[in-house]
C-alpha cells in the first residue's frame, strides 16, 4: 500500500525519536535495536497516541493480514519494545496496558509542560 506523508514524518517524544523513512528508532540519542515487527508496532502506536488500541486491531493493522493465532503475539513484541524503551519495565509510561481492553501509547511530558518537578 502506498505510504501517507504523515507516516513518513519523524516522530519526537523528549529523547525518544522515531525516523519512519530510515526505520531508526533513538532513544537518548543512542539506536536502538528493533526488529521489523517491533518497529511497525511502535511506529503506529506513536502514529496515534493516547488512542487505545484491541489486540485484534493491533493485528489486523500492524501485522497486516489476517493472523490466525493467539493474540497474545502482541503481549509478547510489546514487552520487548518495552524492554528497549522504557526506563522501569514494570511502571511502564510510554506503551500502556489498559486492562480489559489493549495498550495505548501516551507521549512523555514535554519539559515544559510538566514544569519540572522539584524535590523538597
Amino acid at each position: 500500500r502506498p505510504v501517507t506523508a504523515a507516516e513518513q514524518q519523524c516522530l519526537t517524544f523528549n529523547s525518544l525519536a522515531i525516523d519512519p523513512i530510515r526505520r531508526e528508532v533513538t532513544l537518548e540519542s543512542q539506536l536502538v535495536p528493533l526488529t521489523a515487527l517491533e518497529f511497525d508496532l511502535l511506529h503506529f502506536l506513536a502514529s496515534h497516541p493516547g488512542r487505545v488500541w484491541r489486540r485484534t486491531e493491533l493485528i489486523q493493522k500492524v501485522w497486516d493480514y489476517e493472523y490466525v493465532g493467539d493474540q497474545r503475539v502482541v503481549d509478547v513484541h510489546i514487552g520487548q519494545i518495552r524492554k528497549k524503551i522504557e526506563i522501569d519495565t514494570n511502571q511502564p509510561t510510554l506503551i500502556q496496558t489498559v486492562r480489559g481492553v489493549g495498550y495505548k501509547f501516551e507521549p512523555p511530558a514535554t519539559d515544559s509542560e510538566s514544569g519540572e518537578e522539584q524535590l523538597v
